[in-house]
């Protein structure tokens, strides 16, 4: 289906999601690859790498509007269904941990996205150490919040847990369900 601004909109939305270190851009950039569509990266990682400085929460806001920016720019790119690696919730999730608000902006634009479906991935993965990684010893306690607040977007989602082969093969029998 050639993408257009009529009919974009049409275009299924597929977020990888879950704490940290669980396997989330693997899997994104596995599914791409698979169904030959674009991947939505985390806007995250390049913004903090460019950054020199430890991050705020003002930040947050200009991460969560990166991420929204690439998303709409890939959409015109897919192929069915676009793969995002991350979405709001995963901001919002840090910035209440860490400040213990979110921004409204967030929250109201985080609230409009639509997505189809959920994967979220389980904390199942071996930890490897990330300079942007924070809480190794916290992955049980952000897997619930993750949980939660996935359980509480009325978005349906799918538990992705085991070695890459088992997560890889969920992942597409899931999709080829929705697609």
């Amino acid at each position: 289906m050639k993408v257009t601004k009529e009919n974009v909109q049409e275009i299924k939305k597929i977020c990888v999601i879950g704490p940290e270190c669980t396997g989330k851009t693997d899997l994104s950039q596995f599914l791409s690859q698979h169904y030959q569509t674009p991947w939505v990266q985390e806007y995250a990682r390049a913004y903090l790498n460019k950054l020199g400085r430890p991050y705020d929460q003002i930040d947050l806001l200009k991460i969560a509007h990166g991420q929204l920016r690439m998303e709409d720019e890939w959409a015109y790119e897919a192929n069915r269904f676009l793969v995002c690696d991350t979405n709001l919730m995963v901001i919002k999730i840090w910035s209440e941990y860490k400040y213990g608000s979110c921004d409204p902006d967030i929250l109201r634009k985080l609230n409009e996205r639509k997505y189809d479906h959920y994967l979220l991935t389980y904390i199942d993965v071996p930890w490897e150490n990330d300079p942007q990684r924070e809480h190794p010893t916290k992955r049980e306690f952000f897997w619930n919040l993750f949980k939660n607040e996935v359980s509480q977007s009325g978005v349906p989602f799918t538990e992705i847990a085991g070695d890459r082969e088992t997560r890889r093969k969920k992942a597409v029998e899931v999709i080829d369900k929705i697609l």
